[in-house]
């Protein structure tokens, strides 16, 4: 690992003002992946910024009825176990319960995953499906456009995510099937349903990172079932192949997936 500059910031207006002043810097916000890139000389950097001080990206509040405000430095362990995400979304808490282990749940944050983008993490799947918006220090960006592809997101390199803004759905839930040494998803699938019926189905564990499969929304859109997904699957070209599973492995582990997750949101429990 080179040498590099390490800063703690107390304030977003100090994270901007390094982030701006020509110095090539890497924002630290929990580091499990962005640590060991730099251990394995994937990544470099002149200057180090850790967010952990930033009081104003923490916090967890429901503004508005329907409304949920999730702080981009809230960290897994904490929104696994508030009370108010799991009054708003249940199956959320729930996939933040199921990332990695406890030590990476008490050190990573939403807002680190969402920024990193990794194709099998769990954070990316669950927003999309949601719908989410992810507001920066200067703009809000959709899900559908805040996702960009492998490891991909429309963040300029000077740019801050601040929260996420998210929509109470009826239903929520997702279910992964993980690698056994990572617990990142070979194949994970977010499903949502909100009051008008409409729904967004999202997988992460694709070749090009996390996705909406449109079919399968068309299908749930008109019965919201497992049986509605008899006879769907998702194309293998989607999908990624290494020593963990080949293409089409995944691709059939994603269909029985998206059955399970919609069986799981029935049965899960929401509070009016």
């Amino acid at each position: 690992m080179q040498d590099f500059e390490y800063c703690r910031a107390a304030s977003v207006e100090q994270v901007q003002a390094w982030l701006r002043d020509g110095v090539d810097s890497k924002l630290l916000a929990g580091g499990q992946s962005l640590l060991g890139a730099m251990k394995l000389g994937l990544m470099s950097t002149e200057r180090l910024i850790d967010l952990q001080d930033v009081a104003a990206l923490r916090g967890c509040s429901a503004p508005a009825r329907g409304e949920l405000v999730l702080g981009a430095m809230q960290s897994h362990a904490s929104l696994a176990r508030h009370e108010v995400l799991k009054q708003f979304a249940p199956g959320l808490a729930y996939l933040a319960s199921h990332i990695a282990d406890e030590q990476v749940r008490s050190q990573g944050t939403l807002g680190g995953s969402l920024a990193n983008a990794d194709p099998a993490a769990c954070w990316p799947a669950g927003m999309l499906a949601l719908n989410a918006t992810l507001a920066t220090d200067r703009r809000e960006i959709a899900a559908d456009d805040f996702f960009t592809g492998f490891f991909g997101t429309a963040l300029e390199p000077d740019e801050l995510l601040c929260r996420v803004q998210l929509r109470r759905p009826r239903r929520f839930a997702y279910a992964k099937f993980e690698q056994a040494a990572s617990r990142f998803a070979l194949v994970g699938v977010a499903v949502a349903q909100w009051d008008d019926g409409s729904v967004r189905v999202a997988l992460t564990g694709s070749a090009n990172g996390v996705l909406r499969l449109p079919e399968f929304e068309q299908a749930l859109n008109c019965e919201f079932s497992p049986q509605a997904l008899r006879g769907l699957s998702v194309d293998e070209a989607l999908m990624s192949s290494d020593v963990h599973g080949e293409a089409d492995y995944r691709a059939h582990l994603a269909g029985v997936l998206a059955a399970r997750v919609v069986q799981q949101a029935l049965e899960m429990k929401h509070d009016d």
